[in-house]
């Protein structure tokens, strides 16, 4: 499972540097501390860790004008390319320059990252500085005010969402609702002033609630992205707490956390699937749920160990 983590610490700031040099400095032989400009003291940094706390990517957000962000030094570690972690840290830099005030975001291009970027909403607008006076780019701009980007798949999600309204009416109550889906990761929020106990944290059972349907969501995505359908239902969930929850209450799965066969959905079998929701208070971890899902062929019964 992997989380977005802000480094705080010298320790945290020494790695987080040398793997921005490592991966986007050492490449084209400049020097350990080309990776660093005059923006870092003013930036937002942030770097995305898998679950032996390693580095897995990173980038940096700094504001350009009181409306306007500038994204930069976005890197993926090699042997985790093509598991949608660039989106990942991607959105969760977006989301810094939402919580500033920006209302839109810009970054300089390599050529070989225009693809990625235009796959994310941005547009190329002009020629960019060279970087480093060698490296040609291109500057891409992207509105953030359009909620709607950090979606993929909108319909499907909307689908979700009113599904969750229409057949779970207590969601709505506990202001449950979609936040990001990017093909790879499902983000979910909850309202914690509708959710508050008498310590002034979230109830822990609505904590599991946001868990299990986050899991739930997940599932019925895939689902969608296979053009497959199904009955899921909810087998066994276990769910560890941490810390309580005392700001922002998220919920993110990550599809890397789940096992299970879409092959036996196809043949219109009864499937198993696993995964883990990791909860957080902003940007905490607090909880971490891990459930037992099972698809079952549309309209089929539901068995009592389902």
């Amino acid at each position: 499972m992997f989380r977005v983590v802000t480094p705080k610490t010298e320790e945290q700031l020494e790695a987080y540097f040398t793997f921005r040099w490592t991966y986007l400095r050492q490449p084209w032989n400049f020097p350990p501390g080309s990776e660093k400009d005059e923006y870092e003291q003013v930036a937002e940094h942030r770097m995305l860790v898998n679950g032996a706390g390693e580095i897995v990517a990173c980038g940096r957000v700094h504001m350009n004008t009181a409306e306007e962000a500038q994204i930069r030094h976005i890197a993926v570690h090699a042997n985790y390319h093509r598991r949608g972690l660039g989106q990942m840290i991607l959105g969760a830099l977006e989301n810094v320059a939402r919580e500033l005030g920006a209302i839109r975001a810009v970054t300089n291009s390599r050529e070989t990252s225009i693809d990625f970027f235009s796959s994310c909403g941005f547009a190329v607008e002009r020629e960019a500085p060279n970087e480093l006076g060698m490296l040609k780019r291109q500057q891409m701009v992207k509105k953030l005010t359009d909620l709607s980007s950090l979606i993929l798949h909108p319909k499907w999600c909307k689908e979700l969402q009113d599904t969750w309204t229409d057949t779970i009416p207590i969601t709505e109550h506990m202001g449950i609702k979609l936040h990001q889906y990017s093909g790879k990761t499902l983000e979910t929020r909850a309202s914690l002033n509708k959710n508050i106990n008498v310590h002034g944290t979230m109830f822990a059972g609505s904590i599991f609630s946001l868990a299990t349907l986050t899991g739930w969501g997940l599932i019925y995505l895939q689902l969608k992205e296979r053009q497959l359908s199904g009955d899921i239902v909810l087998g066994d969930g276990n769910i560890h707490y941490h810390k309580p929850v005392t700001m922002k209450p998220r919920a993110i799965c990550n599809i890397e956390s789940l096992s299970g066969k879409f092959t036996l959905v196809e043949k219109n079998k009864k499937s198993r699937f696993t995964l883990q929701v990791d909860i957080l208070d902003d940007e905490s971890p607090v909880a971490e749920f891990k459930g037992v899902y099972w698809v079952l062929p549309a309209g089929s019964p539901v068995d009592e160990g389902a």
